[in-house]
């Protein structure tokens, strides 16, 4: 593969990727959370939609989506979307309904007591949410999220369907010039693999971080988590030395 095709082809359909990935995660997680924290609402008519909103679009093809977007809505609508934008709403309200899921069972695994204590404090609902709930339920998140979002990567090569020029339409047109099926889809796959793993790493310093921020340094060991329950302080290796000689 030449340097040409590099330069022309296949570095602007990684950084295409890239856009598609900032810009499909964010309007994810912003459809996520806003569902999520509905799916929890104390009013039946808002976990309701929530809930139609979250199992509409599982049960949607993400592709099929991505077409109707672009080639339906024009008509109905008297306006066109172009190709990057339908793709990133597709992706982005696909996504965010599987993301919503993830947030209701993180908020809803918060211990009852947290509540309780919320109410007791005269809190509002939004400042129960704010700084109780949320801070607590991230951390559990996170790893579902990172999963969520290394789908939502290899899910960007659908807009190659519409002539969206990312790393999977750059590189059926490198093997349309060359004719080297083997060198470009193996190139291809180490791209992917590469991105997934920053996007891993990330999301893995983000875990980091939200632990750090209510207390959790690193997770406990066996004997720690049992007299963590039982309410002890944890054991240092003179305090055991000294019980055991006693």
């Amino acid at each position: 593969m030449t340097a040409g095709l590099w330069q022309n082809w296949v570095l602007p359909g990684i950084w295409i990727t890239v856009q598609l990935l900032v810009y499909s995660a964010a309007l994810a997680a912003f459809v996520a959370f806003a569902v999520g924290m509905a799916r929890t609402h104390r009013s039946t008519p808002v976990r309701f939609l929530a809930g139609f909103y979250t199992e509409v679009f599982r049960g949607t093809s993400a592709l099929v989506l991505m077409f109707w977007l672009f080639f339906v809505v024009p008509p109905l609508m008297g306006w066109q979307l172009v190709p990057m934008w339908a793709a990133v709403l597709a992706l982005g309200l696909s996504y965010g309904a599987y993301g919503a899921e993830i947030v209701r069972g993180a908020l809803n695994s918060v211990a009852t007591a947290q509540r309780e204590a919320g109410v007791a404090l005269s809190f509002t609902p939004w400042q129960r949410m704010r700084l109780i709930l949320l801070p607590q339920a991230v951390p559990e998140m996170m790893p579902s999220f990172c999963n969520l979002l290394v789908e939502l990567l290899k899910g960007t090569a659908l807009v190659s369907l519409l002539g969206v020029g990312d790393v999977s339409f750059a590189a059926y047109l490198v093997r349309l010039a060359t004719q080297e099926s083997a060198q470009i889809y193996t190139v291809s796959l180490v791209i992917y693999f590469v991105l997934a793993l920053l996007v891993t790493r990330s999301m893995k310093a983000l875990e980091r971080r939200s632990k750090r921020n209510i207390g959790i340094e690193q997770e406990p060991g066996l004997l720690g988590g049992l007299l963590a329950r039982r309410g002890a302080g944890p054991v240092r290796g003179t305090e055991a030395a000294g019980g055991a000689s006693k």
